[in-house]
């Protein structure tokens, strides 16, 4: 077993995190909702940083969470932040059909942003966002989370150095079986529901991460009752012979695993892959070399700790998660809607 220095948000020698931090972050949350809570409990954890303020569509649900957090300043509408005083950042935790609006109202207010994945609903709105950001020349990024933990930043050390060889595969999958409601967030297409958008973007993630944008892709996809799809299989294939076979389903739960194939080893990203957890190498010659971390936290805190640290630097976007990455990763997500027959209200 191998346990490695865990990447702890109080850690100064965090290898993400600068060690000439001195400022604390007052950060903002739009969307007071499930996951907002867990970035909550993260940040009131995490050095340098606390939250702020928050906004939601009621003053009674802003003013319960602040309370719960410790946050000074709490607002009735999402507006209503933009007006905060020495507000840092804002975290957008609305459902992905809101991501697009809220994050130009930040934009446009100067306000730096990083946004809930999906970044948002297709790459027509990416677009918008990203030159918004240009445009008022303000921070801007993806929180699709699994990017930045210890795990992932591990598993792309050990391709580097050539752990497994040339990488050949990808295999992953992302399942659960969620209680059917036609009116809740992964079964109504009016709030951008199905499996694809809200978990199958995490092997999706990994395999555009690792293995970059595929030549070919074919998808198929149970489409339910209410119209999402409640259960999808993807394959990429490029030109060289490499393929990533993925999956996402919310009707029933799978072991959510990845495995990064390589002509010399495999690395094998343990059960609930997409969140903090644990990891191993595996090759034909040895026994298996298990890699475990000691968390710290929710695992959120480590996308703050990177939009931090951009901000300290005067970085209007993330080298580990770069906008171009975010467009890609939409633009895919949109080319397996087109194979599946998905489409949103309101998309053409």
């Amino acid at each position: 077993m191998t346990r490695q220095n865990p990447i702890d948000p109080k850690n100064p020698k965090n290898p993400i995190y600068p060690n000439h931090m001195t400022k604390t972050f007052n950060w903002g949350i739009i969307g007071p909702g499930r996951i907002a809570h867990k970035f909550a409990q993260d940040i009131i954890r995490t050095e340098h940083a606390r939250l702020h303020a928050v906004a939601s569509r009621t003053g009674e649900r802003a003013r319960s969470f602040a309370a719960q957090y410790g946050a000074p300043h709490y607002f009735g509408s999402y507006e209503g932040i933009l007006g905060c005083p020495d507000l840092d950042a804002v975290y957008i935790a609305t459902p992905h059909t809101s991501h697009c609006e809220n994050t130009l109202m930040c934009l446009r207010a100067g306000i730096p942003v990083l946004c809930e994945k999906p970044f948002a609903m297709n790459a027509r709105e990416v677009k918008k966002m990203i030159a918004a950001a240009r445009e008022h020349d303000t921070f801007l990024m993806e929180a699709l989370w699994t990017r930045f933990l210890p795990t992932t930043l591990k598993a792309l050390e050990l391709i580097r150095e050539g752990a497994v060889g040339q990488v050949l595969s990808v295999k992953a999958d992302f399942g659960f079986k969620a209680a059917f409601d036609p009116e809740g967030r992964l079964y109504n297409p009016a709030l951008g529901g199905g499996s694809l958008l809200d978990i199958g973007i995490y092997p999706v993630f990994l395999a555009l991460l690792v293995l970059g944008k595929p030549d070919k892709i074919k998808a198929m996809a149970r489409i339910g009752s209410t119209g999402v799809d409640e259960e999808c299989g993807i394959l990429f294939q490029y030109a060289d012979g490499r393929m990533a076979h993925l999956h996402s389903t919310v009707l029933a739960r799978t072991k959510t695993e990845a495995f990064i194939y390589g002509e010399e080893g495999v690395i094998h990203l343990h059960t609930r892959w997409h969140e903090p957890t644990s990891m191993s190498l595996l090759r034909p010659d040895g026994r298996p070399q298990d890699f475990r971390f000691d968390w710290k936290t929710n695992g959120y805190s480590y996308e703050a700790l990177e939009a931090m640290r951009c901000l300290a630097q005067g970085l209007k976007e993330s080298p580990l998660m770069p906008l171009s990455f975010s467009l890609d990763l939409i633009e895919l997500l949109d080319a397996i809607r087109r194979q599946i027959g998905l489409a949103y209200p309101g998309e053409a």
